[in-house]
């Protein structure tokens, strides 16, 4: 088994760590939960645009409650044990769904894309079937590369004491204690990389450029800001995710920081996923409307 050494051994920043991260944790399962339901039963939001969101507020419900509730556990002093499979299956899981999240922001940015840049061809593009097709692929690969790199790693012997310098199994972290060459481990991490969070902050960031240029050229001054202001927060958003996961895992002496580790990991875990529902979809108008509707239900 091993042994999470998670954060601070300062019972009083434990405590106070526990309490703001119940918080946050909370305002995640409420805020993502309430967006899945109401597009669920508004049909107003039965459009692409809020079906992927819908996909994204799952991956973020199961990223957290993969990753959190043992670290809620390892702050209050319990619960720093973690069986091999225990681990292997947080590993496993944890990389699926960041990989379909780095897939899935891709897609929204380009459904972002042709609804602002081809409204007129919006619903023969983005189609029932396109949007399935987009949202079962990222899915996919999620799963497939996920698997491969967690099936490399625990396939590797390791080397008491098994100490994994984190909250949760992070793959970094658990390499780390393996008693043989990595290189191939790395390279994979690499490689992933490259075509998870490379290719597709490149492509967010060319639909975007399109869009401003659209935006650019639309004479009511409230339809530009009210369009710039969302899709400014959209590409904010989506540039913290990327840029903490490329700084993460590619950038200089991305093995070796444990405390850099925590910290971006915990941006994965908690702040991300809280205002991702904040960002996308509560501050929305339509939103807004079906929020009403379902009180008035009540």
């Amino acid at each position: 088994e091993f042994i999470l050494l998670g954060f601070s051994s300062s019972p009083a920043l434990r405590l106070c760590l526990f309490g703001l991260f119940t918080v946050l944790y909370s305002a995640t399962l409420i805020g993502n939960t309430l967006v899945f339901v109401l597009i669920c039963l508004d049909y107003h939001l039965h459009s692409p645009m809020y079906f992927f969101l819908c996909h994204l507020s799952i991956v973020d419900i199961c990223y957290a409650s993969n990753n959190v509730p043992h670290m809620l556990r390892n702050l209050l002093g319990q619960g720093r044990t973690i069986s091999f499979a225990g681990c292997g299956i947080q590993i496993h899981l944890y990389l699926i769904f960041a990989l379909t999240e780095c897939v899935l922001l891709a897609v929204m940015s380009c459904d972002r894309y042709v609804a602002i840049c081809h409204p007129l061809r919006y619903a023969l593009i983005m189609n029932r079937r396109v949007c399935l097709t987009l949202a079962t692929a990222s899915w996919a690969f999620g799963f497939v590369f996920g698997t491969l790199q967690a099936s490399l790693a625990l396939h590797l012997p390791f080397c008491g004491p098994c100490e994994v310098d984190h909250f949760f199994c992070e793959i970094l972290a658990v390499l780390k204690l393996a008693c043989t060459d990595i290189t191939a481990n790395k390279v994979l991490i690499f490689a992933v990389c490259v075509c998870f969070l490379l290719f597709p902050l490149a492509l967010i960031l060319v639909s975007y450029l399109h869009i401003l240029a659209t935006i650019l050229r639309i004479h009511s001054v409230p339809g530009w800001h009210k369009t710039f202001s969302t899709c400014g927060s959209h590409l904010t958003v989506m540039c913290l995710f990327y840029g903490n996961a490329i700084f993460m895992y590619m950038g200089p002496g991305s093995s070796n920081s444990s405390g850099r580790e925590k910290v971006l990991s915990l941006f994965y875990s908690l702040v991300s996923p809280t205002l991702n529902p904040l960002i996308y979809s509560l501050r929305n108008q339509q939103v807004k409307e079906a929020l009403l509707k379902l009180q008035r239900r009540k």
